[in-house]
């Protein structure tokens, strides 16, 4: 979008038109309690060369860290995108119309869309997937208003050990629906499914279980899945680390009713936090239920093959009381990013990234267990690529790394004073074992 100011006499104008003096009039509807009373104080305007210098001398303050030296997850995963993808992602075939509301103009975006619908019901192992949707979070949001819609009841069970960020945007959803929602505590790390299992009534809308969970532990969804199918419930296995299906059993596998999550560790960087792009799978008879739309693939009459917006239950598209949801878009470009990378690594390249995060996790974990100054609080319990460790001093520990140019991991002191001493770590393919090694050192030296 060209950035193209208005002069005083273009404003003026603009004014007169609509009948008012003042820019400020426009704002006569905001109360005045709302309005910024202070002075911003900003500096002076300056013109284009002496601006790129100011904020490049501001960027310059940034501290910038190897991405080997990264030692941070909990939902935002680092790994190393192939330059293939910024490739193939702009080129012509993909860049058509974002809104593929006109098939015959949108058939890059329609089967770029198709494909990420395709390889995510391969990930889970599911038979549908949607158009992607914002986050993992707002999948998870989702997720629930559709067991809902289905079930017809507002009694959901949530594990502790969901992604905390994600519960926090699940409870902004449902807040002023009247859910009557049950947590399920966590114990040595995983899900506890004792209140679930001592709940006396049979109707229920659904349980929530992450997949690995919150704490990189990779929960026994077998089990979890005989006991909610002996009540008739719908299962919802939420994944935030799609690597992980690379090379643990998919939640179809265990009878998983609805599977959503993030994609970003596919195609996505780390940009400050986003943007995401979530998705959502499910079984097929629940399909008119999903929010968002489908993608589907059809012959012309010619014969030849194309794509079309098969269902879109939207509020934009069917009568509002009767949609599923309001979502307005896609993440069209960043389901291309993940469509794209997922499609160069191909089924034996998913298991290799998948298998060296794996090992290099386990690596770092064998060689912390020796030490006798860190005590890892879940050492027993199978986990993919995030495990949590604890020390006696979280600050010395977090000051130590800095210094070597490092980030040891999430500090888990936000969630309660129960884990004031523990760091949730994560190690991924981008880690090499000489800054693995260095980890275990500043430990040791601790």
């Amino acid at each position: 979008m060209s950035y193209i100011p208005h002069s005083e006499e273009d404003i003026q104008l603009m004014l007169e038109t609509i009948g008012l003096k003042h820019i400020e009039e426009l704002f006569n509807d905001i109360p005045d309690a709302l309005k910024l009373k202070t002075n911003l104080n900003l500096p002076p305007p300056v013109n284009d060369y002496n601006l790129e210098i100011l904020l490049k001398n501001k960027a310059s303050k940034n501290k910038i860290l190897p991405l080997q030296n990264r030692f941070v997850g909990a939902g935002a995963y680092q790994h190393y995108i192939p330059k293939v993808v910024d490739y193939f992602s702009f080129r012509g075939d993909f860049t058509t119309a974002y809104t593929p509301y006109q098939p015959e103009l949108s058939q890059g975006t329609l089967q770029a869309i198709f494909e990420f619908q395709t390889l995510m019901c391969q990930l889970t192992n599911m038979e549908v997937t949607n158009a992607s949707l914002y986050d993992g979070a707002t999948a998870t949001a989702e997720a629930i208003l559709m067991a809902h819609r289905i079930t017809k009841n507002k009694t959901v069970f949530i594990s502790k050990a969901l992604h905390p960020y994600y519960r926090k945007v699940v409870d902004t959803y449902i807040k002023h629906q009247n859910f009557n929602v049950i947590d399920l505590p966590v114990k040595n790390g995983c899900t506890d499914l004792t209140p679930f299992i001592n709940f006396e009534e049979n109707k229920f809308a659904s349980v929530i279980i992450q997949y690995p969970n919150f704490f990189g532990i990779i929960e026994d969804l077998n089990y979890i899945s005989n006991k909610i199918k002996e009540k008739n419930g719908l299962f919802i296995v939420v994944v935030s680390e799609l690597t992980s299906l690379g090379i643990i059993k998919p939640p179809g596998d265990f009878n998983a009713d609805i599977v959503v999550g993030e994609a970003q560790s596919f195609g996505n960087p780390l940009n400050f936090g986003g943007p995401y792009v979530g998705f959502m799978s499910a079984k097929k008879k629940f399909v008119r239920q999903m929010p968002g739309r489908l993608v589907g693939m059809t012959k012309d009459t010619e014969g030849k093959i194309g794509f079309v917006l098969t269902l879109s239950t939207r509020e934009q598209h069917i009568r509002r009381e009767r949609a599923t949801s309001n979502i307005c878009t896609n993440q069209g470009l960043c389901a291309l990013f993940t469509a794209i990378h997922l499609a160069t690594l191909g089924k034996k390249g998913l298991q290799n990234l998948a298998n060296a995060n794996l090992q290099k996790a386990h690596y770092l974990f064998n060689n912390l267990k020796k030490l006798n100054n860190i005590n890892l609080p879940y050492c027993d319990q199978p986990f993919y690529n995030e495990f949590i460790i604890e020390v006696d001093n979280v600050e010395k520990l977090i000051e130590i790394f800095s210094n070597e140019n490092m980030l040891p991991g999430l500090p888990l002191r936000f969630l309660s004073k129960n884990f004031k001493n523990q760091i949730l770590v994560c190690v991924t393919e981008v880690n090499t074992k000489k800054s693995i090694d260095k980890y275990v050192q500043l430990i040791r030296e601790l």
